[in-house]
């Protein structure tokens, strides 16, 4: 009889929602949350966005992205305009406040990559990822 951690779907499932979770209680400590961060990671750099480049690069449906943005847009932390050349269209930027706030979640998420790090030599970590983006495309469709 086979059990959950013979099954690597379900093994590598599971680690990643307690890798989640932990990285979530490092971002709420510091004020923040995974989709604070995730859309603020994407922010960065870049003078604005619209929203449907903000929800590809953040790998949410636009609804989904529209639910976060109200929130940070509520907090200060980003603001949304029409394009002045695409009515359509609406551009994100971030805030002073919410550069400051990915200033720190920047800090948290190295020091988190850090921790997961340990004791693991670059070329491990090479490997790991080579790992994981061959059960990504294993995955993919037939």
């Amino acid at each position: 009889m086979q059990s959950a951690d013979d099954f690597l779907h379900l093994l590598i499932a599971r680690t990643a929602r307690e890798l989640s979770r932990a990285f979530d209680r490092s971002l709420a400590a510091a004020g923040g949350s995974l989709p604070t961060w995730r859309v603020l990671l994407a922010l960065d750099g870049a003078e604005h966005r619209t929203q449907a480049e903000l929800a590809t690069a953040v790998g949410i449906r636009q609804p989904t992205l529209t639910h976060h943005l109200d929130g940070l847009e509520r907090d200060g932390l980003v603001v949304r305009e029409r394009d002045p050349s695409n009515r359509r269209a609406v551009q994100v930027s971030v805030t002073e406040s919410g550069r400051q706030l990915f200033l720190r979640l920047r800090r948290i998420a190295a020091a988190f990559d850090g921790r997961l790090r340990a004791g693991l030599a670059d070329d491990e970590v090479a490997r790991l990822r080579g790992v994981l983006a061959q059960l990504e495309e294993n995955a993919g469709p037939d």
